[in-house]
């Protein structure tokens, strides 16, 4: 859930344009450093063998004080043609609270000479691999060739003081690089290391007003598929302020202190119990059982208004709007309105009304990093949801999430840490974590064969549970047309061979519903081929998602799988008159308890039933299992690449 509580600091609303560089020669941000020949004639690097390309500096310095900001600056050495491709810049950034200015660039050809970068800076919402969305400042910088430098530096202005961190990972391998802080002097601040240092690369130290570190010789950073979130294994230094004037250091004491400033935070926005039991008698009769006063209560909290999920609107906009500040729940409800975080703490005081036994839970989002209790940093809570007693079993909700069916959890708020808060300070629990059955794409298929090869007819998909939640999320802003082009895509994606699809309903995208449904039409050209007086065709139609997966022989990381998921396919195709169904591959039912794989082929009289159901209930496979994992999903692959043999008809045949 995008719900960010920053601790924050009073800021002047502009910003010095011009920021004193003492090693730069110039002030005002528009000053290179020296390239030297030693550069300029580089073709390789003997520390990254092969690399396209390498950083040969790069430049951190920030500084929290009354208008906290960071200047960057990146030299990149450009080696091969697959290299070429850094000239395209994208610099992430999380619009609510910081911005993006004062960017130049420039590309320093092989002989020395500079093109600089006059164009036009983009703000644009970047796709990552499997849906993952940011914002980012994108920009091209002119004639890269091979052998050439290009370097960029820009300032970000931040809204608020808060914890932060020096990633010194980067795709890139990295030569050499320096970071320094400038900290907030009204916060104490310590700062740690969780994953190491680079090799050679001494701890940051405290050198006059502000903490800086040189590293260099930095391995490139390795992406795979299904990896544990990248900044969780990237060398990082994090900082972290505290409130305390010496920062507590013992665990226990540390999460016991946070636990009853945030209870005292909580129980204040939430402490409107006539307004709460007001509103919840409109709500829930006397006669409705306890998960029916639950699931009434959760629907009429997602009624209001989420700001949070919303697209961002100008000051311009807000100020026309004249949204009024929400200091509690019965402000929310009144209003009509609240961010997502206060959401969830109006079911909390709406369950508590109704007479349910129910506790505010900070928790620990898992997409970005994993929660350790040793590391002392409260932001690590960075998410909120309600337990509610029912029956003597603990239960979680969170309303705030948009979208979210009653009885789910977003899929970084499953199996995760969390604090549930007590006047004492709280207890430690535990989400859980969904079953498989709890996340189902189902695929039904219902096509005829033409005696060309040709399957063509009805689709139908179902995104139920977690993959349901996730797209509605994804798309809440984007148009029917992006969606549409979103569904078609992620059915060519699993088709192995190229396929005409159009969508031909309307998914419902703007509910809680359990299940997201789409319809199409498809065309799959060329799927059946003839062998002599007999035709094949392969029974994997939807098996394009593993096609490949974990099909390298070596592994880097642990294996993260997001949630557990089923994959179900039902597909009936329907025969040419006269065309019979010859040989078929024997069912298959490779079940590993964890993982499991099946598949059955049935004659149909005159039609090829085929069922395929693939299962994971895993979410963390170590790297030292890999082999079994690859062993697996290529029982998968060998499967859905058994071929089904026909026999034409009469005429079919002489054709």
């Amino acid at each position: 859930m995008l719900k960010i509580s920053w601790r924050a600091l009073p800021i002047s609303a502009s910003f010095m344009a011009c920021f004193l560089m003492t090693h730069l020669r110039t002030v005002c941000g528009d000053e290179w450093q020296p390239v030297t020949q030693e550069e300029l004639k580089m073709t390789s690097l003997p520390e990254a063998p092969g690399a396209p390309a390498v950083i040969l500096y790069k430049q951190v310095d920030r500084d929290d004080g009354r208008t906290p900001h960071e200047y960057t600056y990146v030299r990149i050495k450009i080696l091969t043609e697959e290299g070429r491709k850094q000239a395209d810049v994208q610099i992430p950034f999380l619009k609510e609270i910081e911005s993006i200015n004062s960017v130049k660039a420039r590309t320093i050809r092989p002989d020395g000479s500079i093109a600089n970068f006059d164009g036009k800076v983009y703000e644009q919402t970047i796709v990552k691999a499997k849906g993952v969305k940011f914002l980012a400042k994108t920009f091209t910088l002119p004639d890269v060739q091979v052998g050439s430098i290009i370097e960029y530096h820009y300032m970000t202005d931040y809204q608020y003081i808060f914890d932060s961190r020096w990633i010194l990972s980067d795709e890139l391998f990295t030569r050499r690089a320096k970071y320094s802080l400038k900290p907030n002097v009204d916060y104490a601040i310590t700062w740690s290391w969780p994953q190491g240092l680079p090799q050679g690369t001494n701890p940051p130290k405290q050198e006059g007003d502000g903490i800086k570190l040189q590293t260099q010789n930095v391995p490139a950073f390795q992406i795979e598929d299904y990896m544990p979130p990248e900044n969780e294994l990237k060398f990082r230094v994090d900082f972290i302020y505290s409130d305390e004037t010496v920062p507590e250091k013992d665990p226990a004491k540390f999460w016991k202190h946070e636990g009853k400033k945030r209870y005292d935070s909580v129980e204040s926005f939430i402490n409107k119990k006539k307004a709460m039991e007001q509103a919840v008698a409109q709500i829930v009769s006397a006669s409705d059982t306890p998960d029916v006063k639950l699931q009434k209560i959760y629907a009429r909290v997602q009624q209001l208004r989420n700001l949070t999920f919303e697209k961002e609107r100008t000051d311009q906009e807000l100020k026309r709007e004249k949204q009024k500040e929400v200091n509690n729940v019965e402000d929310v409800w009144k209003r009509g309105y609240g961010d997502g975080r206060q959401l969830t703490w109006v079911f909390l005081a709406l369950a508590r009304a109704a007479g349910f036994e129910a506790y505010p839970v900070f928790v620990s989002r898992r997409s970005d990093y994993f929660f350790k209790q040793g590391i002392l940093n409260s932001q690590q809570l960075n998410d909120n949801v309600t337990l509610v007693k029912v029956g003597g079993q603990d239960r979680f909700f969170d309303p705030g999430t948009a979208f979210t069916p009653i009885g789910y959890l977003p899929w970084y708020e499953t199996g995760v840490t969390g604090l549930k808060l007590t006047k004492d300070g709280g207890e430690w629990v535990q989400t859980p974590l969904p079953q498989s059955d709890a996340s189902r794409i189902e695929r039904r298929a219902d096509l005829k064969l033409t005696t060309e090869g040709t399957l063509e007819g009805k689709l139908t998909v179902t995104y139920s549970g977690l993959d349901a939640l996730w797209m509605r999320i994804d798309e809440r802003n984007d148009d029917d047309t992006t969606r549409k082009k979103l569904l078609e895509d992620m059915v060519k994606e699993i088709v192995p061979v190229g396929i005409e699809v159009e969508l031909t309903n309307k998914p419902d995208w703007s509910s809680s519903a359990a299940s997201l449904v789409a319809e199409y039409s498809l065309k799959v050209q060329g799927w059946v081929s003839g062998a002599g007086k007999r035709a094949l065709m392969p029974v994997g139609l939807f098996s394009g998602s593993e096609k490949r997966l974990f099909d390298h022989q070596t592994r880097t990381y642990s294996v993260y799988f997001h949630y557990p998921y089923q994959k179900v396919d039902d597909i009936s195709i329907e025969l040419p008159l006269g065309w019979k169904l010859g040989s078929f591959p024997a069912e298959q039912n490779q079940d590993a308890k964890a993982v499991a794989y099946v598949l059955k082929i049935e004659d149909k009289k005159g039609t090829v039933h085929i069922s395929r159901t693939l299962r994971s209930d895993l979410m963390m496979v170590g790297k030292e299992n890999y082999s079994a994992l690859q062993s697996f999903f290529q029982l998968v692959r060998t499967g859905d690449e058994e071929q089904i043999v026909l026999q034409p008809g009469a005429s079919s045949a002489s054709n």
